[in-house]
């Protein structure tokens, strides 16, 4: 009798601090779901930004092959967590990459790590206008080793626009990588990435971006660099039937393509992975 009495008053102690943490996570996925039917459910672009905001973790592998025939693996692509803590509002938490050169003339190493916030200002489903605004900020930190990042911290305001038609869409983002200190010897960089996709059937998602960089300063002043990159997305394998279950699995591929004079490598397969939550 002593003893059940002992654990009733101990399960009276904790049962507030369960019960309000599954509060917690229940008010959470509510704003998750809530906030995700308000935008179009275009998948993320293989390489582009999107200008939805999700709720994923990711992890991409690039493998790239440049004129002197060196191959460079890049593992993450520093990729990561992507929350939605706030009706229209994401933040990204990016590991470092690992990128492997297969050359003795660099050191394998690890990349920077960086951080984005995302705001998603105005939205409509595929009833209501299919189109998408965001704005984000990234924040890179120079923790890469070994020349495998760049030497400073940078800032990169990013504004990307949505447009569908039916199950055709078209992304465009356009950003400017800012280091904040060094800028003679490094540059700013002007990033503009465009795609199109199409949706075929209940999984696939074929796809053609144009990934562009313009350089203004430091090594690679004037010059400019153009990748076209066709695509295939498979999105959303989910594991539950449930409705409200937003777990699920999506699947990407892409093979950029040198299309500029000046490229630092030819072509890269890009790999990508993320599990919705």
């Amino acid at each position: 009798m002593k003893h059940t009495i002992l654990l009733v008053f101990f399960c009276s102690l904790f049962s507030p601090t369960v019960s309000a943490q599954s509060g917690f996570f229940h008010a959470w996925e509510d704003r998750v779901r809530a906030t995700s039917a308000k935008q179009p459910a275009w998948p993320v672009p293989v390489v582009s930004s999107s200008s939805t905001i999700v709720q994923l973790a990711r992890t991409d592998f690039v493998r790239q092959y440049t004129s002197t025939h060196t191959l460079t693996w890049n593992y993450d692509n520093g990729k990561g967590v992507n929350f939605i803590p706030f009706a229209r509002t994401e933040f990204d938490l990016n590991l470092p990459p690992y990128i492997q050169h297969n050359t003795s003339k660099a050191a394998d190493g690890t990349g920077d790590f960086s951080m984005i916030a995302k705001y998603r200002p105005f939205a409509g489903d595929s009833e209501k206008g299919n189109y998408s605004t965001l704005a984000q900020l990234a924040f890179s930190v120079p923790t890469g080793s070994y020349k495998n990042g760049t030497a400073v911290s940078t800032i990169t305001p990013t504004v990307v626009l949505g447009k569908g038609f039916g199950k055709f869409d078209v992304q465009s983002a356009i950003g400017g990588i800012l280091p904040t200190s060094s800028v003679p010897q490094i540059g700013r960089t002007i990033q503009w990435n465009t795609v199109a996709q199409y949706k075929v059937g209940k999984y696939f998602w074929p796809e053609l971006e144009a990934n562009a960089s313009y350089y203004h300063g430091g090594t690679n002043d004037g010059k400019n660099q153009v990748f076209l990159t066709p695509g295939l997305m498979v999105s959303k394998i989910k594991f539950r039937k449930d409705p409200k279950d937003r777990l699920g699995l999506v699947l990407g591929a892409g093979m950029q393509i040198a299309t500029s004079s000046y490229h630092s490598y030819n072509h890269g397969l890009v790999l990508t992975g993320r599990i919705v939550f």
